[in-house]
């Protein structure tokens, strides 16, 4: 009989106590659930996973939380004891501004990496809140990198090819290596969302609990078919986070519904409220996470992070235990009898 971590068992019993709620004590019950994730979760570490994971964070329909779910799970991760990149793709730089870094016109970005082929070791910078999350920022002067990628030699792929300079720079040069690489979108479909596309191996989509909610999705998700199909046969859609839920409207709890039904084992079971405190923090240059650690929003990304965490390292362990199976099920019948 396994032995019960003396930690795990104080969360556990802490949690027990927590007094029950009912459907008719909706405010009771948010407490209840604030007060859960923050016993939970509170100082623990998650695991690394086995390499490096890239994730996109796309939406063609704007407004649905990608800049704020990017910056807030970048930093929960971060927080939580793993090495996180921000890459901010979005000539607005919502992202960088988010994270307190320095975008002003001058500095050098993203867009240097793309269009002049700077390494992204000579732009990356370190967010001030947090020493294990950095950030390659965007400048205004991305808005004009669409025109100047038309005519550039590979220029689909010019993102993925930084980034795997930089992390091959980072492994030469003693540094730790970088567990979650994060990739902000613009909400247009053109080169510069081609390339965070090409440089990322997994798909994450925000979905707004609101109406409309799915509308343009099914054209996101054959954008990504393209991708795969062409440019990048690694990409797939690996999770979707609900994002503005408020559970006291018969609307949101109907999306949500509809989104697991058609993504049953890609939605995460943790849903971000609708929040002040998320949307105050940016102007202060923060995320939630650091300005607000206590609220809602906070706790609701570090459970989502949580969830992100635990699943890549669920997939890892699967693909570890399939692949002596998957070998010696693809041999030849001539190998097999010879043995």
């Amino acid at each position: 009989m396994q032995v019960q971590d003396p930690d795990e068992q104080r969360r556990a019993a802490l949690v027990q106590s927590l007094p029950d709620v009912s459907d008719d004590t909706p405010l009771m019950a948010e407490l209840r659930l604030d007060a859960r994730r923050r016993i939970e979760l509170r100082g623990r570490r998650f695991a690394r996973p086995a390499q490096t994971r890239v994730l996109t964070v796309a939406n063609q329909k704007g407004g649905v939380g990608k800049t704020t779910t990017t910056v807030n799970l970048a930093a929960a991760l971060a927080q939580s004891g793993l090495n996180v990149l921000v890459l901010d793709n979005d000539p607005q730089g919502n992202a960088s501004t988010a994270l307190g870094i320095e975008h002003r016109a001058g500095t050098p970005s993203i867009y240097d990496v793309l269009v002049d082929g700077m390494p992204m070791a000579e732009a990356v910078q370190v967010c001030p809140d947090i020493p294990t999350l950095s950030c390659l920022p965007a400048t205004i002067d991305l808005s004009g990198a669409e025109i100047e990628l038309v005519s550039m030699v590979a220029r689909e792929t010019r993102l993925r090819t930084a980034l795997d300079n930089y992390l091959t720079w980072r492994d030469e040069n003693g540094l730790e290596r970088i567990d979650y690489v994060f990739v902000d979108c613009p909400p247009s479909l053109g080169l510069l969302t081609v390339n965070a596309f090409v440089v990322g191996r997994e798909v994450l989509i925000p979905i707004q609990c609101e109406y409309y909610a799915l509308e343009g999705l099914s054209q996101l998700l054959k954008t990504i078919e393209l991708i795969q199909a062409h440019l990048n046969r690694d990409l797939h859609v690996s999770t979707i986070l609900l994002t503005m839920y408020d559970a006291r409207t018969n609307l949101a709890q109907q999306v949500a519904e509809e989104v697991r039904s058609h993504f049953p084992d890609k939605t995460l079971r943790t849903t971000v409220p609708r929040s002040v405190r998320i949307s105050e923090a940016p102007s202060y240059g923060q995320t939630v996470m650091t300005y607000d650690a206590s609220s809602s929003g906070a706790l609701a990304y570090l459970e989502a992070a949580r969830e992100v965490a635990e699943r890549g390292a669920a997939r890892q362990e699967t693909t570890n235990d399939v692949q002596p199976h998957d070998t010696n099920d693809v041999q030849p019948h001539g190998e097999q009898e010879d043995r």
